[in-house]
């Protein structure tokens, strides 16, 4: 399934790109993230819990930030496993500043497969857009806080 997004945050891309690469914003602001512990540079071992319709699954795995070049692009690879399946995910995070505004464009792919695919195949697209967007809400309040 593609995911795909562009947010506009108020700051320039240097307090962008260190807010969204931060581990303590990552993991306030992941979804459903419970834990989130630094495994080597720009490597973290996740539990996230997420309902997907009337499923429920706790997942735990990976995030990584590789292919960063700063300030213009990286890519963020979440990879999971839980009873109700496995996620991977990834996306490439675009930066682009117009003026004092720092437009963030994601393009990505994302793989769900178990009971969760199955029971929640026709709403996935939906779920993702939704989670994607509690994201980048929290990470625009965590980036006017700077």
């Amino acid at each position: 399934m593609k995911v795909q997004g562009v947010y506009s945050f108020n700051a320039p891309v240097d307090v962008v790109w260190k807010t969204i690469q931060s581990p303590e914003v990552l993991s306030h602001c992941i979804p459903g993230c419970e834990t989130f512990v630094s495994d080597e540079k720009n490597s973290y071992k996740v539990t996230i819990k997420l309902q997907v319709a009337s499923i429920t699954g706790k997942y735990t795995g990976e995030v990584k930030i590789t292919d960063d070049l700063y300030p213009h692009t990286y890519t963020m690879t979440v990879d999971g496993r839980g009873q109700g399946g496995t996620v991977k995910a990834s996306g490439v995070f675009l930066f682009k500043e117009h003026g004092s505004v720092t437009e963030v464009t994601v393009e990505g792919d994302a793989q769900v497969s178990g009971m969760v695919a199955r029971v929640g195949q026709r709403i996935l697209g939906g779920a993702s857009k939704m989670l994607m967007n509690q994201f980048f809400s929290c990470l625009s309040q965590q980036v006017e806080k700077k």
